[in-house]
């Protein structure tokens, strides 16, 4: 009998001692389906002919979802498209859907429970959403009508290997600049995040011009500039309209320092902030065989901030997350025009209240 681990250990033990795994047998039992399969042995077979997808059921079953599907989507409105000469309008290079024999059959009810598993509580949110729609009469307030009249961008970062001591000065630095600006600053910056900082400036630029449609006013302006008529021979009838001076406006931010704004449709950075993400594992090896379980800051691109750990924890790479707000100029006039017109409307201080003077005597009341 071949010397195992587990007879060395009882070996060790005087032959007087009870063990209760010497003393009883081997507990460990395998339980089989066979009385289920002696029960009802055509439940199983007709569950296996289901699910193989080569069999009938299984693709009549799939024909029957996909008229169900096709029916609910031809109920579904029509979605737009861009024209076929704009800018924005890219040929895919990717191939779509391609319809195949998956195995697994999508049903909605079985989805549900993933996707609405509170339908009483979503029902719930829905009439509330409605009656406030109801109760205003259509009318909307001031915050929904900036949303609606003025554009802006949030746009998170990736990962910056870097720490929150030298990624919040930049942070502050670009905040309240114009996009451009802001860009320079970075670009000709001494520290090693700017040149991240400013990959990610040019990626929410082009992000908030491709989704928002922001900062697009002096290309429209030179688009409408040249408007002729054009004949069969391809002469234009019509010459350009002169240029329109450009308007210059002196704005004051919210932290007081004024800027010629020339373009109201212009980006420029409005907020700007650090964050750091959801804490990571990591294992420390020690000595005599001992792991310790490090809880390892990461940053995502939520915009929370978490407490800090200790400074044995530091092992690895910090990594930070930089948010921006992109707004247009038109949102800064807007907000000094209501400062302005805050500070008009407010009262004048005087030292002493303007009203005569009572209770006059030729001589003291002593």
């Amino acid at each position: 009998m071949p010397l195992t681990a587990f007879s060395t250990a009882t070996s060790l033990l005087p032959q007087s001692h009870f063990h209760p795994l010497l003393a009883c047998p081997n507990l460990h039992q395998r339980r089989t389906a066979i009385t289920d399969y002696l029960k009802n042995p055509l439940k199983l077979r007709r569950r296996r002919k289901i699910l193989d997808p080569s069999s009938p059921e299984f693709l009549k079953a799939q024909e029957v979802e996909k008229a169900k599907e096709k029916q609910e989507h031809a109920k579904l409105p029509k979605e737009g498209g861009l024209a076929p000469g704009s800018i924005f309008h890219t040929p895919s290079t990717t191939t779509g859907p391609q319809d195949g024999k998956t195995g697994i059959i999508r049903a909605p009810k079985i989805m549900a429970a993933a996707l609405d598993p509170t339908p009483g509580a979503r029902a719930r949110w829905q009439r509330k959403m409605v009656i406030r729609e109801i109760r205003g009469r259509g009318r909307l307030n001031k915050t929904e009508k900036l949303a609606r009249t003025e554009r802006s961008h949030l746009s998170k970062s990736d990962f910056f290997k870097t720490s929150v001591k030298k990624l919040f000065p930049l942070a502050n630095q670009i905040a309240g600049k114009p996009l451009s600006e802001a860009m320079v600053q970075m670009r000709f910056s001494k520290k090693k995040a700017a040149q991240d900082v400013l990959r990610h400036l040019e990626y929410a630029r082009d992000q908030a011009v491709v989704m928002r449609g922001m900062g697009l006013g002096k290309v429209q302006a030179q688009g409408q500039q040249v408007e002729g008529k054009v004949n069969k021979e391809g002469e234009v009838v019509e010459g350009e309209k002169p240029e329109q001076e450009e308007e210059q406006l002196l704005v004051e931010d919210k932290k007081g320092k004024k800027r010629v704004v020339t373009d109201r449709t212009a980006m420029y950075v409005d907020e700007a902030w650090v964050g750091r993400g959801a804490y990571g594992f990591g294992v420390d090896y020690r000595a005599r065989g001992n792991v310790n379980r490090l809880m390892l800051p990461y940053t995502s691109k939520s915009s929370y901030l978490v407490k800090g750990v200790s400074k044995s924890c530091l092992v690895l790479t910090l990594m930070l997350g930089i948010s921006v707000v992109l707004k247009e100029e038109a949102t800064r006039i807007r907000q000094a025009v209501d400062r302005e017109t805050k500070r008009q409307k407010k009262k004048v201080w005087v030292p002493l209240p303007d009203r005569p003077i009572t209770a006059q005597r030729q001589y003291p009341l002593w």
